[in-house]
């Protein structure tokens, strides 16, 4: 049988029943970290979509892993128990499997959020913080110069991953997923563009992913081998002299044989501005080039916006699963169309049969 968007899937012994993924978005709507009745009618919404997994947006391993000040944490008791009432609440509308997006944002934090001056950065004098990174190098002009992070830093930004981890266990999620892409602290590190650094953090290949691999490897240590293991990984910096695709292959190879559960691929972020093409389905070529050498489950995303195209790439092998953003804000039924246009068999809330034609 051919395998399409509603071919269920197998993660970690936790079944999907499709492959389509609300992709983690950012709400910027945070109080002391603890997610806010904002979040409560956002997601909440999202649950009932149809969708195979529900993905919560990146929440930071440390009020210092913030992006912004409204950014999600996941580092204290009082979030615990927030995160935990949360998902309480959703499960209730919906059985739908919920994995956390978990991050330190390194020199691209202490911003304002995106609504209020442009999401520049913030300084001491407006509640900013100070940043680190692999190396003292600003993202671009405007930007927070970061300080370089010491090896004590790094440890404990290991055990922060690890913590966060053993938390999102306790408040009830189904599996983490760890952000080292888009320009974020773990990217940062992988990067040649942001790591200049002459220790055994940096210089080569296996240095620059030491750091990101120690994170692996104590999250899945710590996370029950029933529960997913995500990594969001940059396929290509799309610059010149920065991570390319075969970095990402390589990595990838590694990341397999400790234990990831799925890799979702995606590009740029080293720097504002950067080659990379804007464009349908633009990130989904990457993907496809390391599902064919690595053999891992694999995500891709980024301005797929009809049923055609979701079901496109699944169908012809390119990834195994598909997540919206954008797409299930502006249609929060594109499940429920998709399945109707495919012509798939497709279960949405009794309150809502009715509805139907």
């Amino acid at each position: 049988m051919t395998t399409n968007l509603f071919t269920p899937i197998n993660l970690s012994g936790q079944y999907l029943k499709n492959r389509l993924v609300v992709a983690p978005m950012c709400q910027y709507s945070s109080s002391n970290g603890e997610p806010s009745a904002w979040h409560r009618r956002h997601l909440g919404t999202l649950a009932l979509s149809g969708a195979g997994m529900l993905m919560i947006e990146s929440t930071a391993v440390s009020m210092k892993g913030r992006i912004s000040s409204k950014d999600l944490v996941l580092e204290n008791d009082d979030q615990v128990i927030a995160f935990s009432n949360l998902l309480k609440e959703i499960k209730t509308l919906s059985d739908i499997p919920i994995s956390l997006q978990i991050s330190h944002a390194g020199r691209k934090g202490s911003v304002n959020v995106p609504w209020e001056k442009n999401g520049t950065s913030l300084d001491k004098y407006q509640s900013g913080w100070e940043t680190v990174s692999a190396s003292s190098i600003a993202r671009d002009k405007g930007w927070q110069k970061p300080r370089q992070m010491n090896i004590d830093e790094i440890n404990k930004t290991v055990n922060d991953f690890e913590l966060t981890t053993k938390k999102a266990c306790l408040a009830g999620f189904q599996g983490v997923e760890v952000h080292m892409a888009h320009g974020y602290l773990l990217h940062q590190f992988l990067s040649p563009i942001s790591n200049k650094r002459k220790d055994q953090f940096g210089g080569d290949f296996l240095n620059r992913c030491r750091f990101p691999l120690q994170v692996i490897e104590k999250v899945r240590e710590v996370l029950p081998r029933e529960k997913i293991l995500g990594v969001r990984l940059t396929g290509d910096d799309c610059l010149n002299g920065g991570w390319t695709i075969n970095d990402c292959i390589r990595l990838a190879h590694k990341l397999k044989t400790l234990g990831v559960s799925y890799l979702c691929i995606s590009s740029g972020g080293i720097l504002p501005i950067t080659k990379l093409k804007f464009g349908p389905c633009y990130q989904v070529h990457l993907a496809e080039k390391v599902k064919s050498a690595v053999q891992i489950p694999v995500r891709t995303a980024g301005m797929i916006t009809t049923p055609k195209q979701a079901n496109d790439i699944i169908k012809n092998g390119k990834a195994d699963m598909v997540a919206l953003g954008r797409q299930f804000i502006r249609d929060p039924w594109f499940a429920i169309r998709a399945a109707n246009e495919l012509s798939e068999r497709f279960i949405m809330p009794n309150q809502y049969k009715r509805c139907l034609p």
